[in-house]
């Protein structure tokens, strides 16, 4: 019975390991590690940033497993929400650049004059939903 245990832990924190290394390759595969240091002009700290991605993933994981709290977060989640908001827009963006869909998309239907508008619209739309999301509470 206890081998069995065994064997199903290790291939659990396998399967896991696996599933954030291909998370955290992506990651940093879309550029969006190196678009952040290239624009802020710190690239000589980029196996740091690196690193805090594949820590912040896995303190997160622990946090989660756990069921750990951090004392005074009311005033933390917040922040936090901003900034995991502003790296989630950074990662779809770059994952968009990627592909080329907005040069493509916009050449055809030919909107280069709205292109500033059609951005903060996409923004202020996806602030709105997500505000109504967290104060619904679903």
């Amino acid at each position: 019975m206890w081998a069995a245990q065994i064997i199903l832990a290790i291939l659990g924190l396998s399967a896991g390991f696996a599933v954030a290394a291909g998370l955290f390759s992506f990651i940093i595969g879309l550029g969006v590690i190196s678009d952040f240091a290239d624009r802020t002009h710190t690239g000589e700290h980029i196996f740091l940033y690196e690193d805090s991605v594949a820590l912040g993933g896995m303190l997160g994981n622990i946090f989660w497993v756990y069921h750990l709290t951090i004392p005074g977060g009311g005033w933390i989640l917040p922040v936090f929400g901003i900034f995991a908001g502003i790296f989630v827009g950074c990662w779809s963006m770059a994952l968009a650049e990627i592909l080329n869909v907005f040069p493509i998309f916009i050449r055809r239907a030919k909107i280069i004059k709205c292109i500033p508008y059609l951005i903060a619209a996409m923004a202020i739309g996806k602030g709105i939903g997500a505000l109504i999301f967290f104060y619904r509470g679903w």
